[in-house]
């Protein structure tokens, strides 16, 4: 395995795609596959297993929900960890070789413990860190195999990097809840463990090939050593307010996690015990991040002279971003939730297979409604960059990234605008067709696209070249703090209070639940429009 960058082909030699591509693309593949195809039938599979007989059968849809949600927090959470590992001490080759292997353990686990709650939850625990860990690594390795002669070609693979992840979503989506139904679980969580050791075998077979970068010394002058000695008051040790903000943050945090201790161990608090580990842990998180961001932001001046000036200014447009973030965390929370209530409520519904056009010889499971997610984000983006977005223009409508986004905001809460008025149908006791639930699938993944792939390239566009690598880490954080929503609001409606405002509603808990999120997007998309009018545009990409 090659340590340094490929050396530049002959003058005159025409440039080449990197041998070692194919196999990073087949992994890639596969290992999509494998995590979707296990992840989309997991809530459907969860509500009719043993593992929760324990419970009521009118409250197993809604613990269904609570481990969904917690296994993707941890999908998103451990990016953290993975990225860590690599660039400190394994490098991105070794880091992703061996979480693969624990992805694949995951997969067995869930294959041969369906009936065990110990076992199947401990292979949702190592595939969310499988596949967390190995998340930021892959794309980043796949520019590490490109060099001056052949940049230009990099664009082309991470176009079929994107194209591979919703082909193999489209699939998965398809056909696994009919095998789910036809062959059982074990069979159903087996076939993605067996492509996950294809895609991890393949990975493996391109190791002579690969270009390994490696792992990287502290950054003296990154985002974390900018932050501590702004906090710590800079060179005079000045502490301000800022500081006391951020111990604030810390204090609270550890109040938090006492407080779900002091619960675990039957001693009683004041922490509510319907927040769960998983929720409290990301709420203390959370206290860390939002007063320690305040706080840096208050003094980080101080960190002036200590750190060359881009580097300040860096973390200062770091930190506006993650505003930016915070904002767009709302999203996450109805978006990843067509995997869980959205399946819950198709179950509800009638198959139109009396309807000429509807593909009876293919779709015969709610579940497999998924599919028109990655579906319509293939047609979709290709739509709005080629006739959407011109056609705007030209109306005078100046299409910017932050407009984007906020239109996506609230795309997605009309969406779920929608799925209430379908599901208050569905309460009503009138047959409703499974075909109505395109519509709000349409609506979200239109959402979806505005702000999942206007993202990233705004953060990119807007943070300086050595904090990229923080805003990668932030982004995927979002995510798991869009699911804690989800935990937290599934929790709340469990209060005296919140029953029986529901009950006033004349709503059953789902269609409540439906618009209440809805309301929550368009709440998050007005603050985003008006953070968006003051936020002060960047420009850090690199010069020709």
């Amino acid at each position: 395995m090659r340590e340094a960058a490929q050396d530049a082909p002959p003058a005159g030699e025409k440039a080449r795609l990197p041998g070692q591509i194919p196999y990073i693309i087949g992994n890639e593949a596969c290992e999509r596959f494998s995590f979707y195809g296990m992840r989309n039938i997991l809530v459907p599979f969860l509500v009719g297993s043993v593992l929760l007989s324990y419970l009521p059968e009118a409250e197993r849809q809604g613990m269904a929900k609570e481990v969904f949600h917690s296994f993707v927090i941890g999908v998103y959470f451990f990016p953290l960890l993975g990225g860590w590992l690599s660039d400190r001490f394994f490098g991105k080759y070794n880091t992703i070789l061996w979480l693969s292997l624990l992805y694949c353990v995951g997969h067995a686990c869930l294959a041969l413990f369906e009936e065990n709650r110990t076992g199947f939850y401990t292979g949702l625990f190592l595939i969310a860190l499988g596949s967390g860990g190995i998340k930021p690594l892959v794309s980043a390795f796949v520019g590490d195999q490109f060099n001056q002669s052949n940049k230009h070609m990099a664009k082309v693979v991470y176009d079929a990097f994107y194209w591979t992840i919703n082909f193999g979503s489209f699939f998965a989506s398809l056909l696994m809840p009919r095998i789910l139904s036809a062959y059982g679980p074990a069979i159903a969580f087996g076939i993605p463990g067996i492509l996950m050791f294809i895609a991890t075998i393949i990975f493996w077979m391109g190791r002579r090939k690969y270009v390994n970068m490696p792992p990287t010394p502290p950054d003296p002058n990154g985002f974390m050593a900018v932050t501590m000695t702004a906090l710590r008051g800079g060179a005079n040790g000045d502490k301000g307010v800022g500081t006391f903000t951020a111990i604030g943050g810390v204090v609270l945090a550890i109040a938090m996690l006492a407080g779900w201790a002091m619960n675990a161990l039957g001693n009683g608090g004041f922490w509510p015990e319907s927040i769960k580990f998983v929720a409290t842990f990301c709420l203390a998180l959370g206290s860390v991040l939002l007063f320690g961001g305040i706080g840096t932001a208050l003094q980080l001046e101080r960190a002036r002279g200590l750190h060359p000036d881009e580097a300040v200014d860096g973390v200062r447009a770091v930190l506006r971003i993650l505003i930016v973030f915070a904002i767009v965390s709302p999203f996450w929370s109805l978006f990843d939730q067509k995997a869980s209530t959205w399946v819950l409520q198709g179950k509800e519904m009638m198959l139109p297979h009396d309807q000429w056009w509807w593909p009876s010889w293919l779709v015969k499971d709610a579940t497999q409604m998924q599919a028109l997610n990655p579906l319509l984000v293939m047609l979709l983006i290709p739509f709005n960059n080629l006739v959407l977005y011109p056609a705007l223009s030209k109306m005078g409508f100046q299409v910017t990234a932050l407009r984007r986004m906020g239109w996506g905001i609230a795309f997605s809460g009309l969406a779920w605008v929608v799925a209430g008025m379908i599901q208050l149908q569905i309460d009503a006791g009138d047959p409703t067709s499974l075909a109505w639930q395109i519509l709000p699938y349409a609506l979200l993944t239109f959402g979806e696209v505005l702000v999942s792939a206007t993202g990233l390239e705004f953060a990119y566009s807007q943070a300086p070249q050595p904090m990229k690598g923080v805003i990668m880490s932030f982004w995927l954080l979002s995510v798991t703090f869009g699911n804690v929503w989800v935990l937290l609001t599934n929790a709340g409606v469990k209060s005296e209070f919140m029953v029986a405002q529901i009950a006033s509603s004349g709503m059953t808990e789902s269609a409540f639940l439906m618009f209440f999120f809805a309301g929550f997007a368009f709440v998050a998309a007005v603050i985003f429009a008006l953070y968006a009018k003051r936020y002060p545009m960047q420009d850090y990409y690199r010069a020709a």
